[in-house]
């Protein structure tokens, strides 16, 4: 690790191998506060989840927007977090070389939470969003099986997200765009 850690611009100048020589390490990576996160494998909630969302997602996106999966988001020298998903301007998808987006490509990120990435994406990850000025995030947590997604939206006089919603069955909301979506179809 450099001295003062990694930063977003050394991402993409790290070799096949890993910073350290571990193969296959950089498939699944983030910065967080100038430190590489290796992310456990997803299970299989996790990816049917994510899948499905990011499916409906783009499928009920307007015309200017669509969404991808894992893919980074430059917030700062220091911070380049992989979201599960982001809806970003069509735009920024045009470039077929790039390897993250601009904050102000990005309209919404969403974590789905897994037991490794708990406390990053309840807390670490939603401050680095905000403070970055993402304004919708959305946290889907496993409640016996079943998705619930967490809707937050950012309060511009603290920057911080503050809940505006918690959908159990069906996710319905008009903000950041029109989205209908029955939740326990994602794990189906």
């Amino acid at each position: 690790m450099p001295p003062d850690g990694w930063t977003a611009a050394d991402l993409d100048h790290i070799g096949p191998d890993g910073p350290n020589g571990e193969l296959d390490a950089l498939k699944r990576i983030e910065l967080i506060d100038g430190e590489l996160i290796i992310m456990s494998p997803p299970t299989e909630f996790h990816m049917l989840v994510v899948d499905g969302l990011r499916s409906e997602l783009r499928r009920q996106c307007p015309d200017h927007l669509t969404a991808v999966r894992e893919m980074d988001v430059l917030l700062g020298p220091k911070q380049r977090p992989c979201p599960d998903i982001s809806v970003v301007t069509k735009t920024a998808t045009s470039d077929m070389d790039r390897t993250y987006y601009e904050r102000d490509d990005v309209l919404l990120v969403v974590e789905v939470v897994s037991k490794s990435s708990e406390i990053r994406d309840r807390e670490t990850k939603p401050r680095r969003y905000a403070q970055g000025g993402i304004q919708h995030y959305w946290r889907v947590e496993n409640i016996s099986g079943q998705p619930v997604v967490y809707v937050y939206e950012l309060d511009p006089a603290t920057s911080t997200y503050v809940v505006t919603a918690i959908f159990h069955d069906r996710l319905k909301t008009a903000v950041p765009f029109a989205v209908d979506i029955a939740l326990d179809e994602l794990v189906r």
